[in-house]
């Protein structure tokens, strides 16, 4: 079909040139009918565009539906080995012989249309009907206490459309590791992977959104996608309620697990009771359709993806060089950490995991673990032990060491009279009393013992164990029936009377 500035250009060639029908094939390279056809035609009006009719194969009906069932089998199982048309084609064949008589051409039609509706597009399809076993992810905000104190975190959302089930982690933060430990904890709840993710285009996944709606995803979000084999979609730039249903979630989730606001001893510990919490939620009514969340979930659960065999690192592992106290800064600087005296100047692998920040030796041991700082201020996590047992083996260079300086005032205030060698021992008590409960607590035992005036080691010691630790109470031990009660003794004192009276008599 020529375009409309063609067609035009023809009808002036021949009505206001006066050139005839053969020179302006010949000039123009259109067949003679092409150009008589538009030169004879007098109703300009646009076309209506046909609509396709969506194909319907009625030869295959037979075989609709076991094709189905292998295409559905096929989402659990790696891309390679899933069914091609060919193979499916190959497949009725053998298994109806001289019954089947539908063309490879049929089958393929067929299957490419039931891959699209089974599998979904590859860019930018967001289907009205959510098919079983897709999921959808988001972050929302929430405060909570971890042992008194207050902090202003995340939490991780992950819902099933289809049948609304969703479950919830909560972080300190939002980054690579926070959202890679939350789907893997829930992978492992329950006990597979969805097959298709829906995500926003966070810095943490989306390095760059390209012209028509490619995405340019970090490399360690990619191996996190290949290890569980899922597929992701991503929603357009600004238009977030793409995912409606995880953004009802999200806030359902607040409303009925984070309010109060929770107040807990251990993150982890809180993270198992939300899945709990989210098993019982599921008990309830679907809002749309007939059935319990827990009911329609089973068609979720029936098409999950098999976790696979090797457990994934969700830790990120970097290098970094201490200063001369054998500290680390983290987070553009903001966040400062400890390492130990021996590691002063020098270059430590550092294992970053969503809650903690552990430092490794050379042959990757452990050599001091903090609890991951988050927050855009300036903030520091002090292991005082391998400070300690360093200045309990040189006490007299106490007071000539930077390390010195960064002990609290109390502790300072309590060595300031000690000799060499006392020195020395207290240095080695807190060291013990650290490792028993915390810097902390041994620092306010300190500040207590200053206060009564105690300076020697076992008192020290004493006073915190009264301070901190548990003292275990025990009953009261209650005799059986059976044992027959001693009736009381009253002793009689008279001869120890008479005999005490003769006390101070001379004998002759």
């Amino acid at each position: 079909m020529l375009t409309m500035t063609q067609v035009n250009d023809i009808r002036k060639m021949y009505f206001e040139e006066g050139k005839n029908i053969s020179q302006i094939a010949r000039e123009t390279g259109n067949d003679r009918k092409t150009i008589r056809k538009y030169l004879e035609k007098d109703d300009w009006n646009k076309e209506l565009p046909i609509v396709k009719k969506k194909a319907t194969f009625p030869k295959l009906e037979p075989y609709k539906s076991e094709i189905d069932t292998w295409l559905v089998e096929d989402k659990r199982i790696k891309r390679k080995q899933r069914h091609t048309a060919k193979k499916i084609y190959d497949r009725l064949v053998k298994e109806y012989k001289e019954a089947f008589n539908c063309s490879y051409r049929t089958v393929a039609g067929y299957v490419a249309m039931k891959k699209k509706e089974i599998f979904g597009e590859k860019k930018g399809f967001l289907p009205l009907e959510h098919i079983p076993g897709e999921a959808q992810a988001d972050f929302g905000d929430a405060d909570f206490y971890e042992n008194g104190k207050l902090y202003s975190g995340k939490y991780l959302n992950l819902s099933f459309p289809y049948s609304n089930k969703g479950y919830i982690q909560l972080f300190k933060g939002e980054n690579q590791q926070c959202l890679f430990e939350g789907l893997k904890t829930i992978f492992k709840h329950i006990g597979g992977v969805p097959t298709r993710i829906w995500f926003d285009n966070a810095s943490t996944i989306v390095t760059k959104v390209m012209k028509a709606g490619e995405r340019k995803l970090t490399d360690d979000f990619l191996r996190f996608m290949e290890h569980y084999r899922f597929e992701v979609t991503f929603c357009n730039v600004g238009a977030g309620h793409e995912k409606g249903n995880i953004e009802n979630k999200v806030g359902y989730h607040r409303r009925n697990m984070l309010v109060p606001v929770p107040r807990f001893e251990n993150i982890s510990e809180f993270n198992k009771d939300l899945l709990s919490q989210c098993e019982e939620d599921a008990k309830r009514e679907h809002y749309r359709k007939e059935g319990t969340i827990e009911e329609l979930y089973k068609d979720d659960a029936a098409a999950l993806l098999k976790l696979p065999e090797a457990a994934f690192d969700t830790s990120k592992y970097i290098t970094v060089k201490t200063n001369g106290y054998g500290k680390f800064l983290l987070n553009k600087g903001l966040h400062e950490y400890s390492v130990a005296p021996k590691y002063a100047n020098e270059y430590v692998l550092v294992k970053l995991t969503a809650f903690h920040v552990i430092v490794l030796d050379e042959s990757y041991r452990e050599i001091v673990c903090h609890d991951r700082l988050y927050g855009d201020h300036k903030q520091q996590s002090m292991n005082w032990l391998p400070y300690l047992n360093q200045l309990a083996r040189r006490p007299g260079a106490l007071k000539y060491t930077g390390i010195y300086q960064m002990l609290p005032q109390p502790v300072k205030e309590y060595m300031e009279n000690l000799s060499k060698q006392d020195k020395g021992k207290v240095l080695t008590a807190i060291a013990d009393l650290t490792q028993k409960s915390s810097f902390e607590k041994a620092v306010e035992t300190i500040s207590i013992a200053l206060s009564y005036g105690v300076i020697d080691v076992d008192s020290l010691i004493n006073l915190h164990s009264r301070l901190h630790e548990k003292i275990l109470q025990l009953e009261p031990v209650r005799l059986p029936e059976h044992i027959p009660q001693l009736k009381r003794y009253v002793p009689n004192l008279t001869a120890y009377d008479k005999s005490l009276g003769k006390v101070g008599v001379k004998r002759c």
